[in-house]
């Protein structure tokens, strides 16, 4: 499948932006870094394979991908931080809404995204 130059363009920077998101969460307690990590490698992977190569060979930031995708998991730390993100957002969300439906819509989005998470492989 051919993609189109905007789309890499546009995959490259959100690939790009997810790093440096990946690289603040190691050293920020509060920001997770592997799924900020899968979501660059995912972009870089149809944006731009030689970025996604140099990801996935990073000797620091490969490791948490090559876990993921070879199935040992994510770190207990990154499935905690990403569940209270996840929720935290959620429930600003669902404060700010005033249609019931919509809010039904968010709790649903984030039970479906919670046990996602939660039937991951966890890597100790």
């Amino acid at each position: 499948m051919k993609t189109n130059p905007l789309t890499k363009i546009i995959l490259n920077i959100v690939g790009s932006i997810a790093v440096v998101l990946a690289i603040l969460g190691v050293f920020l307690p509060l920001l997770p870094t592997t799924p900020f990590l899968l979501l660059a490698s995912a972009c870089y992977f149809r944006g731009s394979p030689r970025m996604y190569r140099w990801l996935v060979s990073n000797r620091i930031l490969g490791t948490y991908i090559l876990n993921f995708q070879s199935g040992r998991g994510i770190p207990l730390r990154g499935k905690i931080v990403s569940l209270l993100l996840i929720w935290a957002s959620l429930s600003f969300s669902i404060y700010q809404m005033e249609a019931v439906v919509v809010k039904l819509i968010l709790v649903a989005i984030g039970v479906a995204v919670s046990l996602a998470i939660l039937r991951m492989k966890t890597l100790r």
